[in-house]
């Protein structure tokens, strides 16, 4: 294909969907989420039970799965030398009987539960066929012009000037849709337990075909592992036996499941592990290549948001219980211009 922004590229990647939703598009499969999928996604709603699907934001704890990535540190606004922290309005207005608290956070945005936004992962490409890979995000908008960081890492020295973030694909572009439309459960912790298995399109879709799961264009699939429960086993209990490597994921490196995620028409993909895939992959590429096939197809070719550690099993087992497995899925990240990734507080109802 030769058609786009020509500024950006003129020759997407091979499987890509570049260009499809616009030259200038920045959300990618969220495109597919119309008026009709949202009336879909409301008729599930029978019980009108409400199911929380994030986990406290300051968990995990008691454990460290990304070295670079801390919890909440929690603060308060000062009133002179006060801290506002049951602060008594008459100190300052006499006669006024109002008491104040006033805090403030300082945040990872991707340590708890939270999406990818599509510019999380890009890779290094040659978008004008001249011989020269840039690095690239989805739909073809690049480093330092796009996505502006203080240091250019490729050409050495400093980058653009600020402000920096993602001027670009940002979070607040895939907020700013709603992110609301049927979710279909994908229960491995019913076939596979707490272990390590990677998921591949063969076993998916013979668990699939057990559960009788329909997936259709516009849905989002959440993929249950049960690691959900081993992190807040290990948040409540410090001693609480915890195995990171001890969970199931999709198997990102398999071609024939790569496929299957492409034709789907599905928007979005949100599990309750470390990475929605397995990692390290199946397939680990010599030479050019990606270590992370998942986020590489789905983040960089599809324009589909991958949210982590999702709390899912709650919902899952109820799902399973009553014979489902969709429901109305509701999940926004925080709407932070500029963003690469932000929490979010997910609801499932059903």
């Amino acid at each position: 294909m030769t058609t786009g922004s020509q500024d950006r590229w003129a020759v997407r990647p091979d499987g890509s969907n570049w260009g499809d939703f616009g030259a200038d598009d920045q959300i990618g499969r969220l495109n597919l989420i119309t008026p009709a999928h949202r009336r879909a996604a409301a008729a599930e709603v029978r019980e009108g039970i409400a199911f929380c699907l994030s986990l406290p934001l300051d968990c995990p704890a008691n454990v460290e799965l990304h070295p670079r990535r801390k919890p909440p540190e929690l603060g308060w606004f000062l009133r002179g030398e006060d801290p506002t922290m049951n602060y008594p309005m008459g100190r300052v207005a006499p006669g006024q009987d109002d008491v104040v608290c006033d805090d403030k956070a300082a945040i990872s945005l991707q340590f708890s539960t939270q999406w990818d936004s599509l510019c999380h992962i890009g890779a290094l490409y040659d978008g004008h066929g001249d011989g020269e890979r840039e690095a690239t995000y989805y739909n073809g908008y690049r480093a330092n012009d796009h996505i502006r960081g203080p240091v250019d890492h490729l050409r050495g020295g400093i980058a653009k000037d600020g402000p920096y973030g993602a001027h670009a694909l940002g979070i607040e572009t895939i907020a700013e849709t709603g992110l609301q439309t049927r979710g279909v459960m994908i229960d491995l912790f019913a076939h596979v337990g707490l272990e390590r298995v990677a998921v591949g399109y063969d076993r998916l879709m013979r668990i699939l075909d057990a559960d009788r799961v329909e997936v259709g264009e516009g849905d989002a699939l959440c993929v249950r592992t049960g690691f959900d429960r081993a992190l807040l086993a290990r948040y409540a209990d410090p001693a609480a036996p915890f195995d990171q490597q001890r969970c199931s994921g999709l198997d990102g490196g398999d071609p024939l499941l790569q496929r299957w995620i492409t034709d789907s028409g599905i928007v979005a993909i949100a599990s309750d592990n470390e990475a929605v895939e397995l990692l390290p992959t199946s397939h680990v590429p010599h030479g050019h290549g990606t270590h992370i096939p998942l986020h590489h197809l789905c983040l960089f070719k599809l324009g589909i948001p991958l949210g982590e550690m999702f709390l899912l099993s709650d919902l899952a087992d109820w799902l399973r219980a009553n014979g489902r497995s969709r429901f109305l899925f509701t999940a926004p990240p925080l709407r932070l211009p500029r963003a690469v990734g932000a929490p979010v507080t997910g609801v499932g109802t059903v």
